[in-house]
């Protein structure tokens, strides 16, 4: 099972990096070499920084959908959750990262998919405490570790 741990959100700082050129998987242009873009995560990655935070992942349960663990979970708390949305979801007093499925909703239930075939959905009811606590816009993943 993955789980998330939210950590703040402090965006007030300009982080602009240089952005490369297309990364094509074929013969690369020598043209590209003269491309000089930049990209500023908060400008470009944070549509709502006062309601954006980031969450480490914890488990293996989204790795096929390649969220692995270890990786930075970009939070948006103001972004509605709609179906097949990947989401930070409170269950029971645990934060967990799965795909929202509302395609039962009118049975009584929603459930959380996860992304590794080890693992069950999660079938939230009326009982359980729930909460959507976010939509996961962004992910960053290291792949030097």
């Amino acid at each position: 099972m993955s789980k998330i741990t939210i950590l703040g959100s402090e965006f007030k700082s300009k982080l602009e990096l240089q952005l490369a050129p297309a990364i094509k998987a074929g013969f690369p242009s020598p043209a590209d070499d003269y491309r000089h873009d930049s990209l500023d995560f908060n400008r470009d990655l944070i549509k709502h920084p006062e309601s954006t935070f980031y969450g480490k992942v914890a488990g293996d349960s989204m790795i096929d959908a390649g969220i692995s663990d270890g990786d930075i979970a970009v939070i948006d708390r103001s972004a509605e959750a709609v179906n097949g949305d990947v989401v930070v979801a409170y269950v029971n007093e645990e934060f967990t990262i799965k795909y929202l499925d509302t395609t039962h909703q009118e049975e009584g239930y929603i459930e959380l998919k996860p992304a590794n075939d080890k693992y069950e959905s999660i079938r939230i009811d009326a009982l359980d405490e729930f909460e959507v606590w976010g939509v996961v816009v962004w992910t960053i993943k290291n792949w030097k570790k």
